[in-house]
């Protein structure tokens, strides 16, 4: 079951987890998107403070088209550039969640920037919906 909240779109699913990433970079690219930074945060706190952690990956995605617009209307909208989808490991299932875009709106309030995030939003609400229905 998706959840809302202010600011993030978040759904649970019994996919492993290396099929969630696969998939959702699949679900991505096929609204457009692609990956630009794939953080492996697991990997990272093990190499630079020796902790073992659950798997938790960051991924940041763009759309060109749509970032190249967001730009021109409010440069300053780079600081909440690229799109984060986060996978965490919570043992029996994965959480994936996602930034809801329409925050861009709210913070901005730059009509062009509300445009833009809607349609932004209705695309990664349909990656998550479409991992949702996939629910290993």
């Amino acid at each position: 079951m998706k959840v809302t909240s202010d600011y993030a779109i978040e759904i649970k699913t019994g996919l492993a987890f290396d099929e969630v990433i696969e998939r959702l970079n699949e679900f991505l690219t096929e609204e457009g998107f692609g990956v630009l930074t794939e953080i492996d945060v697991k990997t990272t706190l093990k190499k630079k403070l020796n902790i073992d952690h659950k798997p938790y990956r960051i991924l940041g995605a763009c759309n060109p088209q749509f970032a190249n617009r967001a730009i021109k209307a409010e440069p300053l909208i780079g600081v909440l550039l690229p799109c984060n989808i986060v996978v965490w490991d919570d043992d029996a299932t994965r959480t994936v969640a996602a930034m809801e875009p329409d925050i861009m709106a709210r913070i901005t309030k730059n009509p062009e920037i509300a445009a833009i995030a809607g349609e932004v939003s209705e695309r990664i609400h349909r990656v998550i919906d479409r991992i949702g229905e996939l629910n290993g």
